[in-house]
């Protein structure tokens, strides 16, 4: 379909979000933008702020703050200005309606380029309206998109699948969490304290002792309303991305080695020392393989297309574990997933472009399902 024609494809980049994931958002979507071929696209910038209002961004104006932002920790879209709201209708394929005039159509995309990250654009939920909409979209649906995000559900199918993780328990909000006691018989420590539902570490704390463990699980539950604790795994942390929709890829493995006690949000985005990416890992070759071939299981069993990162522990001893897999990875420049792809042969532009071509794969491979019973 995108090699057909001469005419440029007009892709949405939707980016931003209700999430704490806002601001790494952003900053992956200035990337695509400045990436992508405009000899074959034509990007269209659709921010959605932190009250859920979708716009349509002003290019330059967008690009100029996120290169000089005043704290490039704290950029958000409620900062930007002369931003036209804009709502996606089901049915409208890819018509974006100015909401503020009288249902005025301000923009029509072809793709749709959803570059975001956590809870309300990672699990589903933008996917199910994006599907609605009947336009194309890169990255995994509803069910692959919902069970990645939601970190017991992704563990469940991975175990049931015969994929082995690190031993867990998963407590929701209106349940008393269990005794620290409890947990330091069954699952050693120390421990992680997690968000079901969120990414790029927000919302983690490694607990050592009883006075760190109600204050985590407070801490975690800021974030969503379930929580999962799991037992710590004395590991080196490794990653491997995949690309395709039936007949997926891997790539290289990569491996994060972090300065901090484990790999959290102020070491990822916060601090330039924070941690380094060892590409491709210094791992024998059959570790590495092995990892490849669990890399593409784990994006099967969870019903994933498009793109995800897969993340392992490989502990001294050379057992692996799935971590957790994230099926709209940090897309910056720096971002593991594009490095990993640079260094198996794919540049990050070319990246782009495969991703662009999956989507309206699939997108075609799905219309030519009936809606309408067959006797």
């Amino acid at each position: 379909m995108a090699t057909t024609t001469n005419k440029k494809i007009k892709v949405g980049i939707l980016f931003g979000g209700k999430s704490a994931e806002h601001e790494v958002s952003l900053q992956s979507a200035r990337n695509v933008f400045e990436a992508m071929d405009r000899e074959k696209y034509e990007p269209v910038l659709i921010g959605i702020d932190k009250s859920g209002r979708w716009l349509l961004n002003d290019a330059s104006r967008f690009l100029r703050f996120l290169h000089y932002p005043e704290d490039p920790a704290r950029i958000c879209l409620e900062e930007q200005e002369s931003n036209r709201p804009v709502a996606l209708a089901p049915q409208s394929r890819g018509a974006l309606i100015n909401t503020a005039a009288r249902a005025q159509e301000e923009e029509a995309v072809e793709v749709i380029f959803p570059i975001l990250h956590g809870p309300f654009g990672e699990d589903g939920t933008v996917q199910g309206l994006l599907k609605l909409a009947d336009i194309p979209f890169v990255g995994s649906s509803v069910l692959g998109s919902a069970v990645g995000m939601d970190k017991e559900v992704m563990k469940r199918l991975l175990r049931d699948a015969g994929i082995p993780i690190g031993d867990f328990i998963a407590v929701r909000s209106y349940e008393a969490p269990p005794s620290f006691e409890r947990l330091a018989n069954t699952l050693g420590l120390p421990l992680f304290v997690k968000p079901a539902n969120m990414g790029s570490s927000v919302g983690v704390s490694k607990i050592h002792n009883e006075g760190e463990y109600l204050p985590a699980v407070a801490n975690a539950f800021r974030y969503d309303t379930k929580i999962i604790i799991e037992a710590y795994i004395k590991a080196r942390e490794l990653e491997c991305s995949v690309l395709g929709n039936e007949a997926p890829l891997a790539s290289v493995v990569g491996e994060v080695v972090s300065s901090h006690e484990f790999y959290s949000y102020a070491a990822k985005y916060l601090d330039e020392k924070g941690a380094f990416l060892e590409i491709p890992a210094k791992i024998p070759a059959e570790t590495a393989q092995a990892l490849r071939d669990l890399a593409l299981k784990t994006f099967k069993a969870l019903n994933a297309e498009g793109l995800s990162r897969v993340d392992f522990f490989l502990t001294p001893d050379g057992k692996i574990f799935v971590n957790e897999i994230n099926t709209m990875p940090g897309f910056t420049r720096i971002s593991m997933y594009p490095k990993l792809w640079e260094a198996s042969g794919i540049s990050y532009a070319g990246l782009i472009d495969r991703l662009i071509i999956l989507a309206q794969e699939r997108f075609e491979k799905e219309k030519k399902l009936s809606t309408a019973y067959l006797s």
